[in-house]
């Protein structure tokens, strides 16, 4: 029985799995998501959304499971499900299959973006499509949200003015976005050279597949994963990120070595807002 990992990254609870080519799933509760499903979460199965990177196994495999999960649990409505484009048809034609083989609907609401796409998921929360670098049609995803901020000409009002100027009807705010959480896997660090927004992340979920020598940068790159010695290189980059949970860490490692090579190899300031997205004990399965 997998033993779930679990942890805060700045404002956000991050639980699930994520073991590089084996499976990947990430619940973020306080945004009613889950990013992959290479894992089926029976504690997530009532989320409103559900985001693809890619379409390969470790990342998408246990999608079936998942859907019957949520039939199981009286969920009625298709689930929501952000994707490339260019795999929705695929994906459909995958369901298709697997519900005739099994005699059950396998219904979902297919979102299909390309990089640079902006998807609404509710009136306050919009998700914007990140490119990211695999073999694989693949996408990171950055959740903004919504939020009016007061005009920088009232900044110096009291708060009782402010209050009596909107009340009687004055246009004193004006619409931000603030990025709240960034999901980048199974991708080239230039990833955040590319788009680097997603650094302004409140809570930034980022692969590092491999940490040592154990496997060089060369060998991470032609896979087109991340490996630590290109996030320590770019170690300021990171200066506007709240909180770093890094994810998607190879079978190389055990989840008790992770955190020790972090301790050894992170700037202290990057590692003081670094967390290890793994399970206590030894990898399940």
């Amino acid at each position: 029985m997998p033993v779930l990992a679990e942890l805060r990254a700045g404002p956000f609870t991050l639980r699930g799995m994520s073991l590089g080519g084996v499976y990947t799933s990430i619940h973020v509760p306080e945004l009613d998501c889950v990013f992959d499903v290479g894992i089926a979460l029976r504690s997530a199965s009532a989320v409103g959304t559900l985001f693809l990177s890619h379409g390969h196994a470790d990342h998408v495999g246990a999608l079936t499971t998942f859907l019957g999960i949520r039939a199981l649990h009286g969920k009625r409505s298709p689930l929501k499900v952000v994707m490339p484009a260019e795999i929705v048809d695929d994906l459909l034609a995958g369901l298709t299959a697997m519900a005739a083989l099994q005699r059950w609907p396998l219904a979902i609401e297919p979102i299909g973006l390309r990089p640079g796409d902006i998807y609404a998921l509710r009136k306050d929360l919009i998700v914007r499509a990140v490119k990211t670098f695999h073999p694989v049609p693949s996408l990171g995803f950055l959740l903004c949200r919504r939020v009016d901020k007061l005009k920088r000409d009232f900044h110096d009002l009291p708060g009782p003015e402010i209050a009596r100027r909107r009340a009687a009807g004055e246009d004193l705010f004006e619409r931000a976005e603030r990025a709240e959480l960034a999901y980048l896997t199974d991708t080239l660090i230039s990833v955040i050279d590319h788009s680097p927004e997603v650094l302004a992340a409140r809570t930034l979920i980022l692969e590092s597949t491999f940490l040592d020598d154990r496997k060089s940068r060369e060998a991470a790159r032609a896979g087109c994963h991340v490996h630590l010695d290109e996030i320590v290189e770019r170690a300021d980059a990171f200066a506007p990120t709240s909180a770093l949970a890094l994810m998607h860490v190879s079978q190389l490692y055990q989840p008790g070595e992770v955190g020790p090579i972090l301790d050894v190899r992170l700037p202290p300031e990057l590692r003081a807002k670094t967390h290890v997205f793994a399970p206590s004990g030894p990898w399940p399965g």
